[in-house]
C-alpha cells in the first residue's frame, strides 16, 4: 500500500506544505508540573461519566519530557512542517502574568524544531481553557475574549521569533457546540443559545488578536482554523433537503460567514432566530477582518433527515460505505465538494490542510503496525486535494492527523489516530505502516 498522486500536481511542488500536527492536552501530559494552572479539561476529565474509562490527560504522551525524541520522529517521518497548539493554562498565572517555566518549555521545543529545519504552525486555543475563566462564565463571558487577547499578546510576543505561522483558534465548532450546546466536550453545558453566544465570543477574541499578533509577530502568518463535513441530505424529500441546509448553515456556514463577510448566514434570522447570539456594534467589523489564510480539518460526511424538534437529525447513509473506527464514513470525494463549494461561495484567503486523518483499530503484532485502512485514506484525501486545487482552490499545505496516538478527548484513550503507535503504559512510540507510506510518499516527492 502506498500513497501516490498524479505527476503534474502542484502538491509535489516544493513551494506545497506537507506536516503532521498535534495538540498540548492531548499529548503532553505534566498536567501539574511547572505551576500549570487547570484547565476545563483537567475537570471534564474527573467528572464521572463525561469522558470513556475516566481517562485524563495527567500523562497523555508524556511530550513534556519526551519532546526532543518526539522532534526526531517527526524527522523521521520527511515532514516539512510541523503544526502545535500552546496550552494557555501552562503559560499565564491566575492574574495574566508570564509563568516562565511553561514558557521555557515552549521556548526550547520551538527553537529546537527551527534548527531542525521544520516550519512551525502554532495553534494558541486548542480548547484547553483555563478553569479559573470558566469559573466566571467561560465562552459566554464577552470578558473571555479580551483575556484571550492578553494571552495572544503575552505569547506571541515571547515566542514569535520561532514560528511561521500562527492561528487563533482550533475549531470553533467543537470548543462553542460540543461544549456549551451537545455538552460533549467540556464544559459540558448543553443549551442552544449558549453554544452561539460562545461562538460568538470565540470568533470576537479571535478578531481581537489579530492586530496584536500582527505587531508582535510581523513575519508570521496569521489565521484560524475552522473544521466542516460535508452535510448531505438522506433523501430527495423537500423536508429532508431542507434538514441538510440547516445542518450545513448551522455547522458550516455560522463559523466561515462571519469571517468572510462580516454577519451570521441570514436564513437564520427568518427560520431559526434562536441560533443567533446577541451581537454588539462594531462586533463584526472586529470579526471580519482579513486573515493571511485558514486552516481547514476534514474527517467525514454527514447525512441529514428532516426532525421536527431539531430541524435535522444524523442518519447513517444508505449506500454501503467503509468507516473507521470511530465510526466516521470514509468519503474523500466529499472532501473535494467541500473545498470546491467554499471556493465558490467565498473569496477565500489561501488554504491549509490543518489536521486531517483516521481513527483505526490498531495493533502491536511482532513489533509492526499494518495499518492499511489510514494509508488508504490518506491516499484518498490527498487526492481529493488535488482534485480541489485543480477546480481552482488555493491550497498551501496539508497536515496529517496525528504525529501519534494521544488523548482523544471524551473517547480517552480507546481511538487510535496517529501515524505513529504509542504504548501507554511504556510510552514507546513506534511509527506504523501508515507513517513510513507518508514518508515514502515525501521522500518520492523531493526525488
Amino acid at each position: 500500500m502506498s500513497i501516490t498522486l498524479p505527476t503534474n500536481s502542484k502538491m509535489l511542488s516544493q513551494d506545497f506544505i506537507f506536516g503532521v500536527a498535534t495538540a498540548a492536552f492531548q499529548i503532553e501530559g505534566a498536567t501539574q508540573s511547572d505551576n500549570r494552572l487547570p484547565s476545563i479539561w483537567d475537570t471534564f476529565c474527573a467528572t464521572p461519566g463525561k469522558v470513556k474509562d475516566m481517562d485524563n490527560g495527567d500523562i497523555a504522551c508524556n511530550h513534556y519530557q519526551l519532546w526532543e525524541q518526539d522532534i526526531q520522529l517527526i524527522k523521521r517521518l520527511g515532514v516539512d512542517a510541523y503544526r502545535l497548539s500552546i496550552a494557555w493554562p501552562r503559560v499565564m498565572d491566575e492574574n495574566g502574568k508570564a509563568n516562565q517555566a511553561g514558557l521555557d518549555f515552549y521556548r526550547h521545543l520551538l527553537k529546537k524544531l527551527k534548527e531542525e529545519g521544520l516550519t512551525v504552525f502554532v495553534t494558541l486555543y486548542h480548547w484547553d481553557l483555563p478553569q479559573h475563566l470558566e469559573d466566571k462564565g467561560g465562552w459566554l463571558n464577552r470578558e473571555t475574549a479580551y483575556q484571550f487577547k492578553k494571552y495572544a499578546d503575552l505569547v506571541t510576543q515571547e515566542l514569535a521569533e520561532w514560528v511561521d505561522s500562527w492561528a487563533t483558534f482550533n475549531e470553533p465548532f467543537c470548543a462553542a457546540i460540543l461544549g456549551y450546546e451537545l455538552g460533549i466536550h467540556a464544559p459540558g453545558l448543553s443549551k442552544p443559545e449558549y453554544g452561539r453566544q460562545a461562538a460568538h465570543h470565540i470568533l470576537l477574541a479571535h478578531g481581537l488578536a489579530l492586530p496584536v499578533i500582527r505587531k508582535n509577530a510581523p513575519n508570521s502568518q496569521v489565521g484560524i482554523v475552522l473544521n466542516m463535513n460535508r452535510s448531505y441530505a438522506a433523501s430527495e424529500k423537500a423536508e429532508d433537503q431542507f434538514a441538510c441546509l440547516m445542518r450545513d448553515t448551522l455547522d458550516n456556514q455560522f463559523f466561515i460567514e462571519p469571517l468572510m463577510t462580516g454577519q451570521y448566514p441570514k436564513l437564520l434570522k427568518t427560520v431559526a432566530p434562536q441560533y443567533l447570539p446577541t451581537v454588539l456594534p462594531g462586533d463584526m467589523d472586529i470579526i471580519a477582518q482579513p486573515i493571511d489564510f485558514l486552516g481547514m480539518n476534514f474527517y467525514t460526511c454527514n447525512h441529514n433527515a428532516y426532525d421536527a424538534d431539531n430541524l435535522f437529525k444524523n442518519v447513517k447513509n444508505s449506500q454501503a460505505v467503509e468507516y473507521t473506527d470511530i465510526g466516521w464514513e470514509i468519503a474523500p470525494h466529499a472532501f473535494t465538494e467541500l473545498l470546491v463549494n467554499l471556493h465558490k461561495q467565498y473569496h477565500l484567503p489561501p488554504m491549509y490542510i490543518t489536521e486531517n486523518g483516521a481513527a483505526c483499530a490498531d495493533h502491536i503484532v511482532d513489533g509492526e503496525v499494518n495499518d492499511e485502512q489510514r494509508v488508504r485514506y490518506l491516499d484518498g484525501h490527498l487526492n481529493a486535494v488535488n482534485k480541489a486545487i485543480e477546480n481552482g482552490v488555493d491550497i498551501r499545505g496539508y497536515f496529517a492527523w496525528s504525529l501519534m496516538d494521544n488523548f482523544e478527548w471524551a473517547e480517552g484513550y480507546s481511538k487510535r489516530f496517529g501515524l505513529i503507535y504509542v504504548d501507554y503504559q511504556t510510552q514507546e512510540r513506534t511509527i506504523k505502516q501508515s507513517g513510513y507510506a507518508y514518508r515514502d510518499f515525501l521522500n518520492s516527492r523531493k526525488g
